[in-house]
């Protein structure tokens, strides 16, 4: 076994983590001592012992002059856990591998520089491209201030959501709905409008066979027009923010807070996608999965604000030229205008296609 199986190792147990860390990133760590598997872990929750500590638990003695693999450069400052990059030198390891540096600027470099004063080898960069993928969402946030956004939409073959009388239960098969829930899991917050709580009346919650995180569910309401009734503001699965204009009245806010939820004014009386995410990011919301009707996608197209866009397509045909589309709004007029995708992943979930793509 060489050292790119060990990373994968490492990398496999961060991503078990996916969704379970925010604000802090997936990390995977796997030691090795005489082509012996000593220890292994992941970080599974912030504030919780980082992925390092719980190998060096495992290994317990035999950590010393063992080699370390781990996905993100070891911590040098004290955050909610002591730096593990002093934790890894006490211990006695000879040599870490790295696969990518932490763009966090409280590290940046700084635990790999440590970890070399002290005498150990270290090496950077083994699988740098898929411990960057696995914390693709961290990376961002880091370095922008704003949450990652991912757009989901479910369409037929043919590119409509609904049918011309705007039945839309189920394009897609139960294979395909359980996939969203994994990735509604995986993020901080959840999007729609308020025209799709109006006529879908819809729960946003995680519902995977083994049960799963709830995001924070985000209501784009810019005239305060969600039904107090929704049951969204009535199951106290999750909390609610409401993200509104800034002529809301005061009385209409009441009502909304004496159901618990959360009523976010924007500065102007109209909603700005851009404003909406730098509000969100100074929230903590470090990813963002938009589920919203064809206006709410429509809003992020035109603003360019997503990173991802994951696409499930059913093999059915509607038709109907007035059958509603994944995204409205004006659109872009111009092919030349048009934003290009890279195709990331195609995969056959149940009988329905997911294709997973981002900007160029």
């Amino acid at each position: 076994m060489n050292d790119s199986y060990y990373m994968n190792l490492a990398l496999n147990l961060a991503r078990s983590a996916l969704g379970q860390t925010s604000p802090n990133p997936v990390v995977g760590a796997v030691l090795v001592k005489e082509g012996q598997l000593i220890g292994m872990g992941a970080h599974l929750k912030a504030g919780e012992p980082h992925a390092e500590v719980h190998a060096i638990r495992m290994a317990g003695d035999k950590a010393e002059g063992a080699t370390l693999y781990v996905t993100l450069e070891p911590c040098s400052h004290f955050g909610k856990t002591p730096p593990c990059s002093d934790l890894v030198i006490q211990t006695g390891i000879k040599k870490v591998f790295v696969a990518t540096t932490d763009p966090n600027p409280k590290v940046a470099g700084t635990g790999i520089e440590k970890m070399r004063r002290a005498g150990i080898e270290v090496e950077v960069g083994l699988l740098q491209q898929e411990a960057r993928e696995v914390n693709k969402v961290f990376f961002y946030n880091i370095q922008t201030g704003l949450p990652y956004v991912t757009l989901k939409s479910a369409v037929s073959l043919d590119g409509k959501t609904a049918t011309v009388t705007g039945e839309s239960m189920w394009i897609t098969g139960e294979a395909a709905r359980r996939d969203v829930h994994q990735f509604r899991h995986q993020h901080d917050g959840i999007v729609v409008g308020v025209n799709t709580v109006i006529q879908d009346n819809p729960t946003l919650t995680t519902r995977l066979p083994s049960g799963g995180k709830n995001p924070i569910r985000i209501i784009l309401d810019t005239n305060l027009r969600t039904p107090l009734e929704s049951k969204m503001l009535t199951d106290h699965a999750a909390p609610v923010w409401i993200i509104t204009g800034s002529k809301a009245q005061p009385q209409q806010e009441a009502a909304y807070q004496e159901l618990g939820v959360t009523i976010i004014k924007t500065e102007s009386p109209q909603i700005s996608i851009k404003e909406v995410l730098v509000i969100l990011g100074k929230r903590g919301i470090t990813s963002l999965f938009v589920e919203g009707g064809a206006e709410i996608h429509g809003s992020f197209l035109k603003e360019r604000a997503f990173q991802q866009i994951i696409t499930y397509i059913a093999p059915k045909l509607i038709g109907g030229k007035q059958a509603p589309a994944s995204f409205g709004g004006q659109g872009i007029e111009k092919i030349n205008e048009a934003i290009n995708l890279t195709i990331k992943q195609v995969d056959l979930i149940g009988n329905d296609v997911r294709i997973i793509a981002e900007p160029v």
